[in-house]
């Protein structure tokens, strides 16, 4: 797997992201996790950083299923309910992603995710070597 954050002149400095990320591999996408346990029900029912490590935690499960890990993670979407949480969701971020290397990202604030007690939705895509 080739992996590499391409820092472009001309564009704004970044805080916590990467403008590019150039890969080659194996592909694996991961569906956008939420702050559900093994059993379904929501961890951290008001707590936004409780919610956000529970996240990190589904998406480094979901990517050991397919051989990967979240040094892997070549792009990251984050989708809030409250874009107050960000500064909150970015400092657990940085505990499970490298803060020196971050994958690209896209933030997006939406009105509710699939159950109303849930802030915090992240998907992934990640790259590793092919077979």
């Amino acid at each position: 797997m080739q992996r590499q954050i391409v820092r472009p002149e001309g564009l704004a400095a970044t805080s916590g992201y990467s403008h590019v990320a150039e890969f080659s591999g194996r592909l694996i996408a991961v569906s956008g996790q939420v702050a559900w346990d093994a059993e379904g029900n929501v961890v951290g029912r008001d707590d936004v950083e409780a919610q956000a490590r529970q996240v990190f935690t589904n998406l480094r499960t979901a990517l050991a299923a397919a051989g990967a890990d979240l040094p892997n993670v070549v792009k990251l979407t984050v989708f809030l309910t409250d874009i107050g949480d960000l500064a909150t969701v970015r400092r657990v971020r940085n505990e499970f992603v490298d803060p020196a290397s971050p994958p690209a990202s896209t933030l997006v604030q939406v009105s509710a995710l699939v159950d109303p007690a849930l802030k915090i939705e992240i998907e992934a895509l990640a790259v590793v070597p092919e077979a």
